[in-house]
């Protein structure tokens, strides 16, 4: 008697499933900026003609600059589950710092760059380290730096000059050299393009890479999505968190050089609000307020978003009063998209 062996199927295992392109194109955190920062460019394009000029396109990319370094570093902040609200004034802690020490004790400007960064990553590192040691939301612990420094920035300002702004640095010693490097133009085809472009775009390929080729980025993402699992598995989450402030206060210092050697001056009152354009950019970009979830490239774009409303609205002669409005309909849409498109993504 002969028997009929019954052959089963083989069960699929999603652990090795291959994914199609699609659902790899919609799981990037990015996606859903970039349709967005499309379609916001062709709107703007068709609206006023004058936005694609190679001059205009430079301006856009410049004020998209100027949000984009912060974006950077909030960006991975985020991703590691964590906020900032002291990035505004940040910014212009660090360019005080660097004008008042120069300009008080007579020295070379470099020398205040210099302080400047020590100051700006000493910031970054005792918010990380508030944080880690006393488990508070990141929340309280930067709202409670962002008052502190809001009032060091006027107070010290006033108490040392007398004013509210510092005095011109324009003919110290060292100032065309710094100028050079953080507020300069470069000529592309005989279009005046700013040198925070570029360092910009620099920034952002720099923590792309970490975020996605080494171990570090692993930490972040880890750390961000679930702080106790990370640790159980011997992620270093508090080296990482403060790892992440302090970056975030290298980009606060980049930002900060670019404001003082642009103008050569700095009001005390600046930066209050900036943070939550920084947020927005990253979130617009994908971050996700959970963390655990997002990209610099997201970021970027998010940063792009704001570049092409703040100066598309402009250009097409509306009335800048709704560019606040504007905003927070962008960012409600682009998270209702990122969450929409991350859970289809999931589901392939």
């Amino acid at each position: 008697m002969t028997s009929t062996a019954t052959i089963k199927a083989p069960v699929s295992d999603e652990r090795v499933a291959i994914k199609s392109t699609l659902a790899k194109l919609l799981g990037r955190p990015e996606i859903g900026a970039l349709v967005g920062a499309v379609a916001l460019f062709i709107f703007f394009s068709a609206v006023a003609p004058v936005f694609l000029q190679p001059g205009s396109i430079a301006t856009v990319l410049y004020g998209a600059s100027t949000i984009g370094i912060m974006a950077v570093g909030v960006s991975l902040l985020m991703i590691g589950g964590e906020f900032d609200l002291s990035t505004g004034v940040a910014v212009i802690s660090s360019a005080l710092t660097a004008s008042l020490f120069s300009w008080y004790f007579s020295m070379n400007i470099w020398v205040g760059v210099l302080l400047a960064l020590a100051v700006s990553l000493g910031i970054g590192f005792i918010n990380g380290w508030i944080l880690v040691k006393t488990k508070l939301p990141s929340f309280i612990v930067t709202l409670a730096t962002f008052l502190m420094l809001t009032g060091l920035n006027l107070g010290l300002t006033r108490a040392i000059g007398g004013s509210v702004s510092t005095p011109s640095i324009s003919t110290m010693d060292g100032f065309e050299s710094a100028h050079a490097i953080f507020a300069s133009s470069v000529n592309i085809a005989g279009v005046d393009v700013k040198i925070t472009v570029f360092i910009w775009i620099a920034m952002v390929a720099v923590a792309s890479w970490l975020l996605l080729r080494t171990k570090v980025g692993n930490w972040i993402f880890a750390s961000g999505g679930d702080a106790n699992a990370a640790r159980a598995v011997g992620v270093p989450v508090v080296r990482t968190k403060i790892g992440l402030f302090m970056g975030v206060g290298f980009c606060a210092w980049v930002a900060g050089m670019h404001n003082l050697f642009a103008f050569s001056t700095v009001q005390s009152g600046e930066g209050i609000g900036n943070e939550f354009l920084y947020i927005i950019a990253a979130v617009i970009g994908g971050c996700l307020l959970t963390g655990g979830y997002g990209s610099a490239i997201g970021g970027a774009i998010g940063a792009f978003i704001f570049g092409m409303a703040n100066k598309g609205i402009v250009y097409a002669d509306w009335n800048p009063d709704w560019f606040k409005f504007f905003l927070g309909l962008m960012l409600l849409l682009a998270t209702i998209v990122n969450l929409v498109v991350k859970r289809r993504a999931e589901q392939k």
